[in-house]
């Protein structure tokens, strides 16, 4: 039987689309759910959404819960991470209330700028306790990795775990083919791709249709006024930013327009309202659905967790399907995020990097991908900077580096001096001070 580990489970729905996967898949279907999280309440209507599902499908499988993260990880064959450190409140709201005191203004906050890197300041620490604890319970277990921010986490679990097998999966190539085949009014399973970057700024360098290069598509609908249609999945928040990026870089990138809007320099302006309005940019999106989904689940918990069956219907997630190929040594294709050993040449060696990557017995092995033109390699580095200089921060338990990856921040920097930077960051730090190591004290005042 396997055993697969859910470090977070108190993610409901997260964990539900996983489970459902595995229970889809028959060589998991009669596998052991450990759930593990910190808040009961959470874990108890996850395991009641589990136990519902496995009676819906009919499988062996078993599940267990956990508040003891060591009992959980005991003998794991697979770990999921999926929490935050912090929650919403106070953590997330901190990350932006505080930066909009200095006229910095985000939209998630959570991979990049001055929140991305808080979170990955909180974030890496319990990522590394459960790393060592695999060393000693499951070694051999493979960590699947869908925390934020993404790239700062892979690179440090690489940093200080380098025997860890472990890979960051992302659902940002699935969702893009879907809203480019919704636009294109294209079936998606015609798509054809080849994707290679930084998390959340990886971007299709091949995009076809039964042969068909789509981009000349994708350029003309967008110069017409067609394109972005109204989004699939983000109603308030249209695709002007990927377009726009398109139209002049010409490659269009994986992560969402709110994402992307704060990686960048171009977007978020002060005085600049004419932006906002013009690329449909939604300032404050991630508090505002964090809050929409808090009173979502509070309605969908009551229909879940009664003790009714749960129809069991496959996700887009990459997670039982990679899981599959390493048990049954299936080969599988998956974006996966790891450390780059030459998978991009074009890249630092070491820099948390996606690409396409061969799954199977061996584990995951990623693809060479040599060819990125020199204009995307350009964008990558300045997300590099700042994740590298946070990885540092960590590995080195020095606070300078903080300050100094805040100031690489291309978003930030477009947008505060120096002095500015280094008051809004020990600003942070302090109000973080529960929530990060010791060694994440203030640096000297301006």
């Amino acid at each position: 039987m396997t055993k697969i580990t859910f470090v977070g489970a108190g993610s409901t729905i997260f964990m539900q689309n996983i489970v459902g996967d595995a229970l889809l898949t028959p060589a998991l279907s009669d596998s052991h759910f450990a759930l593990m999280d910190i808040d009961p309440t959470r874990l108890a209507e996850s395991e009641a959404v589990a136990r519902a599902m496995i009676r819906s499908v009919g499988s062996a499988a078993t599940v267990s819960t956990h508040t003891d993260r060591r009992a959980a990880l005991d003998g794991a064959d697979f770990v999921i991470t999926a929490f935050q450190v912090g929650g919403y409140k106070p953590c997330t709201l901190t990350d932006f209330e505080i930066p909009k005191q200095y006229g910095l203004r985000q939209t998630i906050a959570d991979t990049l700028g001055v929140g991305g890197i808080m979170r990955g300041l909180r974030t890496v620490p319990v990522l590394w306790d459960v790393a060592q604890d695999m060393m000693q319970l499951c070694p051999d277990a493979t960590l699947l990795q869908y925390v934020n921010p993404m790239a700062i986490n892979t690179w440090a679990l690489a940093e200080q775990f380098p025997t860890l097998k472990h890979v960051g999966l992302c659902h940002s190539v699935q969702n893009t083919v879907e809203e480019l085949a919704h636009d294109l009014d294209l079936p998606k399973q015609d798509f054809r791709y080849k994707v290679a970057g930084v998390n959340h700024v990886a971007f299709f360098l091949r995009l076809e249709h039964n042969g068909r290069d789509l981009y000349p598509a994708l350029q003309q609908g967008y110069a017409s006024g067609r394109f972005p249609k109204p989004p699939l999945l983000m109603p308030r928040c249209p695709n002007k930013v990927r377009y726009e990026v398109m139209d002049h870089l010409g490659y269009f990138c994986t992560e969402s327009s709110e994402h992307f809007a704060e990686y960048v320099p171009w977007f978020i302006k002060d005085g600049r309202q004419d932006l906002i309005e013009q690329f449909s940019i939604p300032l404050d999106e991630y508090p505002t659905r964090c809050v929409e989904q808090v009173e979502s689940w509070k309605e969908q918990a009551k229909t879940l967790t009664d003790g009714r069956n749960i129809d069991v219907v496959r996700s887009h997630e990459f997670a039982a399907d990679l899981m599959n190929a390493i048990v049954t040594d299936t080969p599988y294709t998956a974006y996966g995020n790891l450390p780059n050993t030459g998978q991009i040449p074009q890249l630092p060696l070491g820099a948390a990097v996606e690409t396409p990557c061969l799954v199977d017995a061996n584990g995951v092995q990623p693809s060479v991908v040599a060819d990125i033109p020199p204009q995307l390699i350009a964008l990558m580095r300045t997300q590099i900077n700042v994740q590298e200089l946070t990885v540092r921060a960590l590995v080195d338990q020095n606070p300078d580096y903080i300050y100094h990856a805040a100031m690489m921040d291309p978003h930030t920097a477009a947008e505060l001096d120096l002095r500015q930077i280094r008051n809004l960051v020990s600003d942070l730090l302090t109000a973080h001070a529960d929530w990060l190591p010791d060694w994440c004290r203030p640096a000297r005042a301006a």
